[in-house]
């Protein structure tokens, strides 16, 4: 592929993940809005949140098999309409079910559109230094949707929260004109046309997935029909344990189970997993923290929250040369390092902080995600077989998806628990402060699997 035609690879590609970040941080951002408008119960507005992380992360790995089997560009491009399509419904939406169809809808478009195209990205990019940019920029653009959605959505929501809606869908058409001209087609249709499609291993797998990622969304409500919380995640194991029976026993497996010998890949999963719950748990409390006992509004929130996308910035610039310098794993143990510093700094936190109080903390964690997010979406992918880049593309992300609801869950667990009947600032205050060792015990669980890999690649000689 030429280097200009490269360019433009990666400009469509970075707009979808762009999106895809973008897509959740605004809908976050304008919940109360759209719940003011439809009158919707809290129940459904948490579930117009959770439903997309259901049909996310319980599609996910079918979405990157999908990639891999019938082509990344196909499978790229309809899901991408299919997200047009229903987000766009979204936004026409007169009854809280509505938005409820329209957000799993969403959530499974993004399940197959996010692996395929990090696997194009992998696909179109020589493995070593080019890759290894294109990667670094890709995860850094996504990193910025997610950022710049959080403004993004309130000031939308405050002229109309259907905004929030349809502005994805003109992103998304743009997105969808380009594909054709700038990514080629790589075929992989022709090439297992006599290869059969693993429809037992799709169906118990993708059923596991969805009762997981269920399971997980039910945590936030751990004393609300305990038994249907308990009987999704027996289910779910248990379908998982026939998965992998089915799989050892095909031919062609939906996933070749041999894919999670590599001790890397295994790691970065772990570790992407970790990282998400820690980052997403500290941002549910610090938007209570801001809004709830400080007074702040949606919007004030969102700036403060800005500062993390220096990632945006360092993570396509400064990142690269160390990771040449240093190799990956070390790049992803330092960016740990200054993730679980920034969430210690914030157990400081009283009713009279300010701004600047925190503002070391915000610029930690965005620093420490240019550190992560990407070097870790490099190991989860290096060395895999181009055949496989799709499913090893969707493991990471799943990882991620879940690790960002388990994180989540678990914030809203113990705070609530940890605030009882007592409603007074000091005693929020207290809860916000207990439900912060949440992210401070994820990240140094991070840090030790990580740590594990470094001492392991560096005895073998290899740290790159």
């Amino acid at each position: 592929m030429s280097g200009l035609r490269s360019v433009g690879a990666l400009m469509v590609l970075c707009g979808a993940i762009f999106l895809e970040g973008i897509d959740v941080a605004m809908l976050n951002v304008a919940a109360p809005a759209i719940r003011a408008e439809l009158g919707l119960e809290t129940t459904t507005l948490s579930a117009v949140v959770s439903l997309y992380v259901l049909g996310y992360a319980g599609f996910m790995l079918l979405g990157g098999r999908a990639a891999d089997l019938l082509g990344k560009r196909r499978v790229f491009m309809a899901a991408l309409a299919v997200f047009i399509l229903f987000s766009g419904l979204g936004g026409f939406a007169t009854e809280g079910w509505m938005l409820l169809v329209a957000r799993f809808v969403t959530g499974v478009a993004s399940a197959f559109m996010t692996p395929a195209g990090l696997a194009l990205i992998t696909a179109n990019f020589a493995q070593g230094p080019a890759r290894n940019q294109a990667i670094l920029i890709y995860s850094a653009t996504g990193a910025a949707g997610f950022s710049l959605g959080l403004v993004a959505g309130g000031l939308l929501a405050a002229v109309d929260w259907r905004l929030v809606f349809f502005t994805p869908v003109i992103l998304a058409v743009i997105i969808f004109a380009l594909t054709p001209i700038l990514i080629a087609d790589d075929g992989r249709r022709d090439r297992n046309r006599n290869r059969s499609f693993d429809l037992p291993g799709a169906v118990l797998l993708t059923s596991a997935m969805l009762l997981a990622a269920f399971t997980v969304t039910r945590l936030e409500n751990p004393f609300h029909a305990p038994v249907l919380t308990v009987g999704a995640l027996v289910t779910s194991l248990l379908l998982a344990a026939a998965f992998i029976v089915v799989e050892t026993r095909r031919p062609d497996p939906l996933v070749r189970l041999g894919i999670l010998r590599s001790d890397r890949l295994v790691r970065a999963n772990l570790g992407a997993l970790l990282f998400a719950a820690a980052f997403f748990a500290f941002q549910f409390l610090v938007s209570i923290y801001l809004q709830e006992l400080l007074g702040w509004t949606p919007l004030e929130t969102s700036l403060a929250l800005l500062a993390v996308a220096v990632d945006a910035v360092v993570a396509p610039t400064v990142t690269p040369w160390l990771v040449t310098r240093f190799g990956t794993p070390r790049v992803v143990v330092a960016g740990l390092a200054l993730s679980g510093l920034s969430y210690a700094l914030f157990l400081r936190l009283d009713l009279g902080w300010t701004y600047a109080a925190m503002f070391p903390s915000m610029i930690l964690i965005g620093l420490s995600f240019a550190f992560v997010y990407g070097p870790l979406t490099i190991l989860a992918t290096d060395g895999i077989a181009e055949a496989e880049q799709g499913l090893a593309s969707a493991l990471v992300n799943t990882s991620f998806q879940f690790g960002a609801g388990i994180g989540l869950s678990a914030a809203s667990a113990i705070s609530v628990l940890a605030l009882g009947a007592d409603p007074s600032p000091d005693a929020r205050l207290e809860a916000i402060r207990l439900a912060l060792l949440v992210p401070v015990a994820a990240i140094s669980l991070g840090i030790l699997v990580a740590v594990g890999g470094l001492h392991r690649q560096t005895s073998r000689g290899c740290i790159h």
